[in-house]
């Protein structure tokens, strides 16, 4: 995944589109905060009650949001196209303050409108204000580095919007996990999040000591283990002399194995085993 980087935007004066032909300037670095402040107008009527506090007061506008944030420009951290003074940089920036004639009245001026797009955050506005500080200058005076602090402004209070539901999926590494308390056992922990397989949970998670769980202990009680082997061997040997033998063994649960031989007598042996721990056999000649 690519890194988003930031970019400002110049809107028409109405602030509702982007300017045909308008500048766009991504930003070097990505700023570290974004700070939004929203404020409403209100004033306190004149003769009024003053014992009426906050019930004296009046709201008389529509209120104002802000964006604060911080710009780093370096001229040392070009990788291409490289320049020998900051402000070449920087006076890109800087053109967002300049005024410009008015479209409404070209009598008027009036800074250009400006949109700051970072992914999925967007916020329309003029600047308000603007600082810049010069730093870490080269042997002939130029100035190499530069912050700008600078301040956005728009006439309303502007509202976040979202598209979908925003849930994030499960994925791999972000499974949710229990932790432990003092004196829980794996079955408890299971018991209580309605999961009966905690012999399968203790074996996926590798657990040796399902009985005494550390206080802290992390498992993911969602994971659980199921294996299966399966194994088939067979011999047949023939003596050309009416004898023969196999053998057989399988696993998946269990063991299986025979041998029988024919030679005038016969003999065979059967064996059968399972994981649960049992096993028979039986010997016959005749």
């Amino acid at each position: 995944m690519s890194l988003e980087k930031a970019q400002l935007i110049e809107l028409d004066q109405s602030f509702a589109n982007e300017k045909s032909g308008g500048r766009k300037v991504a930003v070097q670095f990505n700023p570290e905060t974004l700070k939004v402040t929203f404020a409403n107008q209100i004033v306190q009527p004149q003769g009024g009650d003053q014992a009426a506090g906050n019930a004296g007061r009046q709201f008389v506008g529509a209120g104002t949001t802000k964006l604060a944030l911080q710009l780093w420009f370096d001229v040392t951290a070009m990788e291409k196209d490289a320049v020998d003074d900051v402000r070449r940089l920087t006076q890109d920036v800087v053109y967002f303050m300049t005024p410009q004639k008015s479209e409404e009245d070209p009598k008027k001026l009036s800074p250009p409108g400006l949109r700051f797009h970072w992914g999925t955050f967007l916020f329309d506005g003029m600047v308000e204000g603007m600082e810049e500080t010069l730093e870490f200058f080269s042997p002939d005076g130029k100035p190499l580095r530069s912050s700008i602090t600078m301040t956005l402004s728009q006439q309303k209070i502007l509202e976040a919007k979202f598209e979908g539901e925003g849930k994030v999926p499960n994925q791999p590494g972000q499974a949710p996990l229990k932790s432990a308390n003092e004196g829980d056992s794996l079955q408890s922990m299971a018991g209580k999040s309605g999961k009966p397989d905690w012999q399968g949970i203790a074996s996926a998670n590798g657990i040796e000591d399902p009985l005494r769980m550390s206080p802290g202990q992390l498992v993911d009680l969602n994971l659980s283990a199921g294996a299966s082997i399966g194994v088939g061997v067979g011999i047949g040997v023939d003596a050309g002399i009416g004898g023969s033998a196999s053998v057989g063994a399988g696993f998946g649960g269990g063991i299986g194995g025979s041998v029988g031989i024919d030679a005038g007598a016969s003999a065979s042996v059967g064996l059968n085993a399972s994981l649960g721990g049992s096993a028979g056999g039986s010997i016959s000649f005749g």
